[in-house]
């Protein structure tokens, strides 16, 4: 590790273990460290300031790495003064992470602040926009919510945020504003409306009233003609009924001969079609059966033809087989004998391929 990243040089391998292994052994290191962090001034005013601290802190975390290294490579190489070593490496890390803490508390400071002062800002802005989901409400709330944005300021308080936040308040103003205006002409427009709605319903309620009286005066009238119209029904229902009787037993009559002619017809003609049926599974059967007959034929012939292909087959092998023999000088009537020994396994280890 290089001086420009960490702030103090470390201890020489020859002494490491002296310096580590003393009570407080380290305490000249971190004097240098100290020293240079005492004649540091922060300053978070300038971005180069505000690097400068953050490198500083850097620095500092860095020579804790690596002061707490050499310990760790001492603790490796010399097991036995591990204790004091971690107990010495644990103190510099601790005051080491303090000093760090503190060399950059401005920094972390400055950052805070600018974080809440941002969000600030942001907030006022969302208060802004919030407005302009209050298109929906009644009038009187409109006129309240644009009453604020007309109070509220917009000035150089609100920092870089000054030009978004005019821009959205004019934006929520416009909204409002157009808001406001469509919702007094529907106020309006609902008020005349329940006007008409009432005017509507009373002249209703005396229509209504007026209707009722001829009703119950016409309901009467017809009342009594219907009592008339039914006794006349009901003397004609009665004569009607025992025509209709009559009517009917001369109907049942007719259709009950009917009914006994249709059944004895149903029956001849199931009788017919039973021997239909019969004739024809018969003639299916036999049709079955001459089919069977000659699909057994055809096996037969079929199968006497393969027999056939297979004897002309094998004797072609068995002819080429014995010229090739014969071409060894030997007999036609010897090669025969050799080729029918072949073919019938005689010779061990050799065959015909068919």
């Amino acid at each position: 590790m290089t001086t420009d990243i960490q702030i103090v040089a470390l201890p020489e391998k020859e002494t490491a273990l002296q310096v580590y292994s003393a009570t407080n052994g380290l305490d000249p290191f971190l004097a240098k460290i100290r020293e240079e962090l005492d004649g540091f001034t922060p300053d978070v005013t300038t971005r180069k300031g505000r690097e400068a601290i953050a490198s500083i802190a850097y620095k500092v975390a860095r020579s804790k790495t690596a002061l707490d290294n050499v310990g760790k490579e001492l603790v490796a190489e010399l097991k036995e003064v591990p204790k004091k070593i971690d107990a010495e490496r644990k103190r510099m890390r601790d005051l080491l992470d303090n000093w760090q803490a503190e060399v950059r508390q401005p920094l972390t400071e400055w950052e805070a602040a600018e974080e809440a002062r941002k969000a600030k800002h942001q907030s006022g802005i969302d208060q802004i926009n919030l407005r302009l989901e209050c298109r929906d409400l009644d009038a009187e709330e409109l006129k309240s919510n644009i009453a604020w944005l007309e109070g509220m300021a917009i000035g150089a308080e609100w920092e870089e945020y000054e030009t978004e936040a005019d821009r959205s308040k004019e934006k929520a103003l416009v909204a409002l504003r157009d808001a406001l205006v469509a919702r007094e002409k529907y106020e309006a427009e609902q008020a005349e409306l329940e006007r008409l709605r009432a005017e509507a319903a009373a002249r209703e309620q005396k229509e209504r009233e007026e209707r009722i009286a001829r009703e119950a005066a016409e309901a009467e009238r017809l009342a009594a003609e219907r009592r008339a119209q039914e006794e006349r029904d009901a003397t004609a229902r009665r004569e009607a009924e025992a025509k209709a009787a009559a009517e009917r037993r001369e109907l049942e009559l007719k259709l009950a001969a009917e009914r006994a002619e249709r059944e004895a017809l149903e029956a001849k003609q199931r009788a017919e079609q039973a021997e239909r049926d019969a004739q024809a599974r018969a003639e299916s059967a036999a049709a079955a059966e001459r089919q069977r007959q000659a699909d057994e034929q055809a096996r037969i012939e079929a199968e006497a033809l393969a027999r056939e292909k297979d004897r002309a087959h094998k004797s072609a092998v068995m002819k080429a087989a014995k010229e090739a023999i014969m071409t060894a000088g030997v007999t036609e009537e010897q090669a025969k004998a050799i080729v029918k020994l072949i073919a019938s396994g005689s010779v061990p280890r050799v065959s015909i391929s068919y």
